[in-house]
């Protein structure tokens, strides 16, 4: 048996932001030193940022993960109008073929198979999840290992009839047809379904039609990953969702921390002791999400989270816990800075913290403390005065203490009980 495991990693998406940190790190300890990290980019290869996603991806490693990534450089291996330099597709083809951990994530996954097509890439993988090596393959990527692909954005974006792909069956090596489907939980479409990665339940029925008998459907939610460790014939489960194995709109569900056989995915029609079985699975998804698992999946999540903790901190007239909150969302922004999904969320978090900033300048120049608390001691002495003036009949001293309140914003009642007063707004 080879010193390297053997370990294929699924993830549903977040594969470079804080949800998935654990999980890459847990999965790089099981390698030997130093660990040979490989970043595939051809999924984004098509991208006129490409070159800033990989870095991002090289910097998440680094920092998140600890170890030193290389790219693989596999942006076009061969296309009709622009011709790839065959010296950069053998270098980074040599690059895959040597990593100990393989690494590949958003993108387009049409692109991915179109530049993959004709070329070892798919050999070198196969004979890596096969003969020793760490293969995590997230979001666009993970769509390309089953036995068909899903054209996802072409049917989502273009409008496109719902079809099937020929992918790389990298599963199919191991005993597994199946067709992976990432962001399996998406909510994105708030009032439209975009769960089952931007298909809907309509489209995902229509489409599990098309499989063969034998093919089933590995859904993936999104910040979740199933680890499928060949060398001990399980899956684990990890992250804050869920993972779906669904064969004929009958799903059995796996949360975060079940550890399963391999046998489940390499014969869903059988009868298992593991995972909860259900057909609302497939038509009612978020009741059936993992509720054991309370991390942001989002810049977002973190940066509504933060405000809410600065505007209770404000009102309680707490500072440093206000300042607490500024520093957790600004620390969130680094971390989350990797992820490739963050839509508007990288905005909305720097609008936040902006906000908090400027927040934290008026309440420099205003002071923390209540006002009321300020004043009290003085408008108690000038109160105690105004009852000494009035007891000896010395209104006109009354009427200057009067106006002095008046002046300082202090409204002064006499009422049945005593004296109270109040600051106007």
């Amino acid at each position: 048996m080879s010193t390297v495991p053997r370990i294929l990693t699924i993830m549903g998406s977040g594969e470079t932001a804080p949800t998935m940190v654990s999980t890459h790190r847990k999965l790089v300890a099981t390698l030997p030193a130093p660990v040979d990290a490989v970043i595939v980019d051809t999924p984004f290869g098509f991208q006129e940022n490409a070159p800033e996603l990989a870095s991002r991806a090289i910097d998440y490693f680094k920092v998140s993960v600890n170890i030193d990534a290389k790219v693989a450089g596999l942006v076009r291996l061969h296309d009709t109008h622009i011709a790839a330099d065959p010296v950069s597709v053998e270098r980074g083809l040599r690059l895959v073929d040597s990593a100990t951990y393989l690494f590949a994530g958003p993108g387009s996954p049409t692109y991915a198979l179109r530049q993959w097509a004709g070329s070892r890439f798919a050999d070198v993988l196969r004979s890596k999840v096969q003969n020793g090596g760490i293969v995590t393959f997230a979001s666009a990527a993970a769509l390309t290992l089953g036995k068909y692909t899903v054209p996802v954005y072409e049917i989502y974006k273009v409008g496109e009839d719902v079809r099937l792909l020929d992918g790389l069956n990298v599963l199919g090596d191991i005993g597994v047809n199946a067709v992976v489907i990432p962001h399996y939980d998406n909510a994105e479409g708030g009032n439209h379904d975009t769960r089952y990665c931007y298909l809907g339940d309509t489209r995902l029925t229509l489409l599990e039609s098309m499989l063969d008998e034998d093919t089933c459907v590995l859904g993936v939610d999104e910040h979740t990953a199933v680890v499928i460790d060949l060398d001990a014939d399980t899956c684990t489960v990890t992250g804050n969702g869920t993972v779906t194995v669904r064969h004929k709109g009958s799903s059995r569900i796996f949360e975060t921390g079940d550890v399963f056989s391999l046998d489940v995915l390499r014969n869903p029609t059988a009868q298992h002791s593991s995972g909860k079985t259900s057909t609302k699975a497939a038509v009612a998804g978020d009741d059936q999400k993992s509720t054991t698992n309370n991390t942001a999946t989002s810049l977002g999540d973190v940066a509504t989270t933060c405000t809410e903790r600065f505007n209770e901190a404000l009102d309680a007239r707490d500072p440093i816990a206000a300042v607490r909150a500024a520093l957790e969302l600004e620390q969130a922004i680094h971390e989350w800075s990797a992820d490739s999904l963050q839509s508007e969320d990288a905005d909305h978090a720097r609008a936040s913290l902006r906000a908090m900033i400027s927040s934290l300048g008026d309440l420099a120049v205003g002071g923390a403390r209540d006002p009321r608390e300020v004043v009290a001691p003085f408008v108690e002495a000038l109160l105690s005065l105004r009852a000494t003036v009035r007891a000896e009949k010395r209104f006109d001293l009354s009427d200057t203490i009067r106006d002095a309140f008046t002046d300082i914003g202090v409204e002064v009642r006499d009422t049945p009980s005593g004296v109270e007063w109040q600051l106007r707004d």
